[in-house]
């Protein structure tokens, strides 16, 4: 359901103030009435005011001082003045402190209603475009949840690879957070403070993914009505993150190959240019047998592959997900304006028990549709989605894959175990054969080092 506008009219002449809240109100906009400048900021404290129509010449100040009084109390309002003793020099004098429009008295109905309509279209687009702004801000920004082994070696990776300039291949099934892992690189790189360019090509139509990266010249096919700067141009400086890079046509496959090993590259129906950015690229799929099945450049994947990094599992992280789980709390109770929500150790052991296919975006997904339907302050097994909530874990079993260190495996033996005995540390030494104190020693350490056997301590 749709805001309806607020206005605020500010006058001394309470003809006028009733007049107008008349003609709004038949608009089907809220009016709000001020008879005073102290009336009006009042007013604007109080309310979310989409515009203010205010009389130029008022008792004890005029409408421009309270126009400067708005931008610091209500910065988001649209002004309107309005007068009967108009001049040029005072209408050019409220535009420059901000007010969108200047009328002036004796007022026409549908001319005063056209302009506040436009003026509140105008605020709309602005706060429309803050809220853009803040969430690309937030994207950019958001934090790289959990401590786990796996979680650690990624990034302890990321951090590695970031200084170079080799192209970094990030793997992962959908969900891990890729993109995130590659914004970490990114901003820890010499390329900081350029610009990072992300593009999904599974997103895109195979039609337009050759003008979208390489650009194109007008006239270069039909439609093409201006000259358009590719992705490519635009992160000249910075770095390109190609999103599914599996998904590029063989056409496509070979032009990226060619940027690569040159540095250059054409736009379509244009001359060769240079090329200046850092490529990382990310997929869910397995390469290797894309490749030995033809359907991917062999000597493209090894451009790509000079480093590899994998995006673990959310079910490779399981200890994470407490954490995650607080973490989108925080941030789903800010942007739905709720108070902040817990979470109840029965929900918290089913969000533990379960598979998560979708991985971190599967358990955010749940976590903000928890928030904005939860009755209460602490989210029940009964706030979870279904598939959730039903879930029972499969326990006694740890998939590893092979030539994983024996140091990682330690690690997470004794956080599945923790997890399974719901943090009884005493139980967790028995089933694995070690002393008690060597769990609560591994838990002091910040660095999680290796669990060691009695033998081991012995040694």
């Amino acid at each position: 359901m749709t805001t309806p506008t607020t206005v605020l009219v500010v006058d001394d002449e309470r003809s006028n103030l009733q007049s107008l809240e008349r003609i709004f109100e038949r608009e089907g906009m809220r009016t709000l009435t001020a008879g005073s400048a102290r009336e009006a900021l009042e007013a604007c404290r109080g309310h979310r005011v989409h515009v203010a129509l205010i009389d130029l010449m008022m008792p004890g100040g005029s409408g421009l001082d309270l126009l400067r009084a708005l931008r610091t109390v209500s910065p988001d309002t649209e002004v309107v003045l309005m007068t009967a003793y108009g001049t040029v020099e005072t209408a050019v004098e409220a535009m420059k402190e901000g007010a969108y429009d200047f009328v002036e008295k004796p007022l026409k109905r549908m001319s005063i209603v056209k302009t506040v309509r436009k003026a509140a279209e105008k605020q709309s687009l602005v706060a429309e475009n803050k809220s853009l702004r803040a969430e690309v801000a937030a994207l950019k920004s958001r934090p790289i949840v959990g401590s786990s082994p796996a979680l650690r070696q990624a990034l302890e990776m990321a951090l590695q690879a970031a200084p170079s300039s080799a192209t970094v291949l990030i793997l992962g099934e959908s969900g891990t957070g890729k993109e995130l892992l590659a914004r970490y690189v990114h901003e820890r790189s010499n390329r900081a403070t350029g610009p990072f360019v992300g593009v999904n090509l599974a997103a895109l139509p195979e039609t337009i993914v050759e003008s979208e990266l390489f650009g194109h010249e007008k006239g270069a096919f039909t439609g093409a009505i201006a000259r358009r700067e590719g992705r490519i141009a635009q992160a000249s400086g910075g770095t390109l993150f190609l999103d599914e890079i599996g998904e590029l046509s063989a056409a496509v496959q070979v032009k990226l190959l060619r940027v690569l090993q040159e540095a250059e590259y054409e736009p379509v129906g244009g001359r060769t240019q240079k090329a200046d950015f850092r490529l990382l690229a990310a997929t869910h799929r397995n390469l290797e047998s894309d490749v030995a099945a033809g359907r991917f450049r062999e000597d493209l994947y090894w451009r790509l592959n000079v480093i590899s990094i994998v995006c673990p599992r959310l079910s490779d992280r399981r200890e994470d997900i407490p954490l995650l789980v607080d973490h989108f709390l925080d941030v789903f109770a800010k942007k739905h304006a709720r108070p902040r929500i817990s979470i109840s150790r029965a929900a918290l052991d089913r969000m533990l028990d379960y598979g998560w296919p979708g991985n971190v975006r599967e358990l955010e997904n749940a976590i903000e549709r928890a928030v904005v339907m939860a009755k209460g302050t602490t989210l029940g097994v009964d706030d979870l989605p279904r598939q959730i909530a039903d879930a029972q874990r499969k326990v006694g079993q740890i998939v590893v894959t092979v030539g994983t260190p024996l140091d990682t495996i330690n690690r997470r033996v004794l956080h599945e175990t923790l997890l399974h005995t719901k943090g009884d540390k005493r139980l967790a030494a028995q089933l694995l054969g070690i002393s008690t104190r060597s769990i609560y020693r591994w838990l002091e350490d910040d660095q999680a080092g290796p669990v060691r056997s009695e033998r081991d301590e012995a040694e």
